[in-house]
């Protein structure tokens, strides 16, 4: 496969999305990413339906839509983990590997011998990410652990959704699993910069990355917030703490995305509005003073958009450079023109459907491109391949 990483295998035991996400990356990268399932049941995610893929008759396969959004590029393997024959094969892939991705429960590798320390001393070079809910350390270290539960202990949740008291406020999750996503990046960052690190001195590295660290390491401007003021941030709806007018706001025939970002960008939005001379109010000429005078400026502002539609209003305020966007559902996201102008879409070759849309890396590349050839694996396609690649018969990882 084309990419920067094709030079790299990565052996991927981990399941869910963290670990899968990350190794995606690094598949789309152009790695040979041979993802190790539990033989006979595979990843959970398979299981995570509705929606599942159907076939080119229209029948329902045992392809989830979530394991198909995680899993491109992949070869996949059956192991049984718990066994010395699957414990034997895991140790020669990692012997052959570049990079080990796992999410299992701390410990839980170690007692297979197939912990850092097991695997680093048969391949020194090896860049080993463990990935869990709490760290390797820590009076939680043990604990299981779910996206949902982490953007609520990690303080995501206590700043998205509608402050207490409106209708519908209260606590949000983001709509996407983005903890575990951030993770599945934090993680590909560590093991890049391991491997970068490797080129240098030769020696691998182990990473220990843990879901709530990277919640708390997400809270971003809303942490500094806090650390700096010692004021506990609160949830505002889709109005931003820091930076006016950014805000959800009502047009004549729906609702657009307002992010103006600085002092010269409002004085252009007032001019639009018909509403020039906000721009040299003292009340909203400085960003701190509009953030000062929220309450003040938004009905002004509410006022005059109600007067124009939303596409009126995007092309407007696009043609001054005021960002502004509508606000689109999943279908008309990928309706987009310039979404379909960089191709974010495709359609790739799939066994049992035939081809398959599907979103695919946003990264570019001049000198190394990527190729999407290689679908979500089915369980246990690529089992026969891999192992015989080791001179191994197919069935010596089952445990039988």
């Amino acid at each position: 496969m084309p990419g920067p990483l094709s030079h790299i295998r990565v052996l991927d035991l981990s399941r869910i999305m963290a670990g899968p996400w990350a190794g995606q990356i690094l598949a789309d990268l152009g790695a040979d990413v041979i993802k190790v399932e539990r033989a006979g049941a595979g990843d959970d995610t398979r299981r995570w339906g509705p929606p599942y893929l159907a076939d080119a008759e229209g029948r329902e396969t045992a392809e989830s839509g979530y394991y198909l959004s995680v899993n491109r590029g992949k070869r996949s393997v059956e192991l049984d983990l718990a066994s010395p024959q699957g414990q034997a094969v895991v140790k020669a892939l990692a012997a052959e590997s570049d990079v080990l991705l796992e999410n299992f429960k701390v410990g839980a590798l170690a007692r297979y011998g197939l912990g850092p320390k097991d695997l680093r001393a048969v391949n020194p070079r090896l860049v080993y990410c463990s990935i869990t809910g709490f760290g390797a350390d820590g009076p939680r270290a043990k604990d299981a652990a779910y996206d949902f539960m982490i953007q609520g202990m990690g303080g995501l949740m206590s700043v998205t959704g509608g402050p207490d008291g409106e209708a519908g406020g209260g606590p949000q999750k983001v709509g996407v699993p983005i903890v575990d996503i951030m993770t599945g990046m934090y993680a590909t960052i560590g093991v890049l910069a391991a491997l970068a690190r490797r080129s240098e001195t030769g020696e691998g590295d182990v990473i220990d990355l843990a879901m709530l660290d990277v919640s708390a390491a997400m809270l971003a401007n809303q942490a500094m917030n806090y650390l700096v003021s010692g004021k506990v941030p609160v949830r505002r709806g889709n109005r931003h703490p820091n930076i006016q007018p950014q805000d959800v706001l009502p047009v004549k025939d729906g609702h657009i995305v307002l992010a103006v970002g600085n002092d010269e960008q409002f004085v252009r939005f007032a001019e639009v509005i018909g509403r020039p001379e906000l721009s040299s109010d003292e009340r909203y000429r400085t960003n701190r003073a509009r953030v000062e005078n929220l309450d003040l400026l938004m009905p002004q502002i509410e006022a005059a958009l109600a007067t124009r539609g939303v596409d009126e209003w995007v092309a407007a305020m696009s043609a001054v450079g005021v960002p502004c966007g509508p606000i689109n559902t999943v279908d008309r996201v990928f309706e987009d023109a310039q979404i379909r102008h960089r191709e974010m879409v495709r359609d790739l070759p799939h066994p049992l459907s035939g081809t398959l849309r599907q979103v695919v890396s946003p990264l570019r590349f001049e000198n190394a491109p990527l190729g999407f050839d290689r679908h979500a694996p089915l369980l246990g396609e690529h089992t026969a391949e891999v192992l015989a690649a080791l001179g191994l018969e197919a069935d010596a990882g089952e445990g039988r």
